[in-house]
């Protein structure tokens, strides 16, 4: 993010999947889609938090940023869920 760049009113979704259980996991942001929460909800209420907070939805993370030097300390609660760290 560029500095000074940091807009509360920006809001941004980026959906991981959706569980067996019909739960759908989804990573959540304001003002920088690069610091995010990790949420899960039903299908019903993911929707109406999108449309609630009027976000942007995000595609999914390519896989080279997985594989860089850094991304060590880029990972998230499901990652660490089905993945052994070093």
């Amino acid at each position: 993010m560029a500095q000074g760049t940091f807009d509360v009113t920006r809001k941004f979704v980026r959906k991981m999947g959706t569980l067996a259980s019909g739960l759908v996991e989804f990573e959540f942001a304001v003002g920088d889609p690069d610091t995010c929460v990790e949420l899960v909800m039903p299908e019903a209420a993911f929707e109406e938090f999108c449309r609630n907070n009027q976000v942007e939805f995000l595609g999914a993370v390519a896989a080279s940023a997985t594989e860089s030097a850094t991304a060590d300390f880029k990972w998230g609660m499901r990652q660490a869920t089905n993945q052994r760290f070093r």
